[in-house]
């Protein structure tokens, strides 16, 4: 199962580089289902390698000029603040049972990976989705209000369940900042390197026993898959793919939700 494991971590990374996302957020059942990782670490390990992998895709987008560094920043910091507050204060504070209702327990696990199925489903309906994004005109506006609330839930969002959020911001960015498209895109993995990393570094890093070992290993494989899938982009047809891809993660939100709500743990 770990051999497979890290065959998938490759996987990730291959995804991100042929269609630009979506692999990040196979990282959480990954770690949870083939290596056995609970939920705290699963989501905890998940932000450090969705941070990373963003990260080298954030720098080869500004090398061409497609991260508006500002609207990273002002989108970012509050999306920081998020994730830390939720990594630091909400997860550590969650009770192993959250609540019972007619004698069934709805654990803490049911609750982060009920709503990271749900999540994933978002995620998977914005990849099969017809309509192109439209861009903005690409003088860059900034309503700062709804930029704050915004960077504050997605961050939050993200601190819950791991997952790097792209399919929340890039609209986000193209309708509260009047980015182009491609600036959307590239300031948007800026903005996932940021708060994932920072999330972790100043919550999990602090509150949990970290197995660097595993967690570098893991992450240079995803990064690796990176590279791997830019050079597969030229052979193969991204959008067909990104539709593919799209199912597959629908396929994989339905065996997380059977996991965790109809067979018995």
């Amino acid at each position: 199962m770990e051999l497979i494991g890290y065959i998938l971590a490759v996987g990730i990374g291959i995804s991100l580089g042929l269609i630009g996302g979506g692999g990040s957020i196979l990282a959480v059942p990954v770690l949870a289902y083939l290596f056995g990782l609970d939920e705290k670490v699963a989501t905890a390990y998940s932000l450090f390698v969705v941070g990373t992998a963003a990260l080298v895709g954030g720098l080869r987008q500004s090398r061409n000029q497609h991260v508006d560094w500002r609207t990273a920043a002002v989108f970012g910091l509050p999306a920081i603040v998020g994730v830390w507050l939720v990594r630091h204060y909400v997860v550590p504070a969650l009770p192993d049972v959250l609540f019972e209702m007619g004698g069934i327990e709805f654990t803490r696990r049911m609750g982060m990976f009920g709503l990271f199925s749900i999540l994933m489903i978002w995620a998977a309906w914005s990849m099969l989705s017809t309509k192109e994004r439209q861009g903005g005109t690409g003088k860059v506006t900034y309503n700062y209000p709804l930029i704050l609330l915004e960077g504050l839930i997605v961050g939050g969002i993200t601190g819950f369940v791991g997952a790097g959020g792209g399919f929340l911001i890039i609209p986000a960015l193209v309708v509260l900042a009047n980015l182009e498209i491609k600036k959307a895109i590239g300031t948007s993995l800026m903005i996932i390197a940021l708060k994932s990393l920072m999330g972790f570094f100043l919550g999990d890093a602090l509150t949990t026993d970290v197995d660097w070992n595993f967690l570098l290993q893991f992450t240079g494989l995803a990064v690796a898959g990176i590279f791997g899938g830019v050079y597969l982009g030229g052979f193969i047809d991204g959008k067909k793919l990104k539709k593919g891809f799209g199912y597959f993660i629908i396929v994989m939100a339905a065996f997380i939700f059977t996991m965790e709500f109809i067979i018995p743990n």
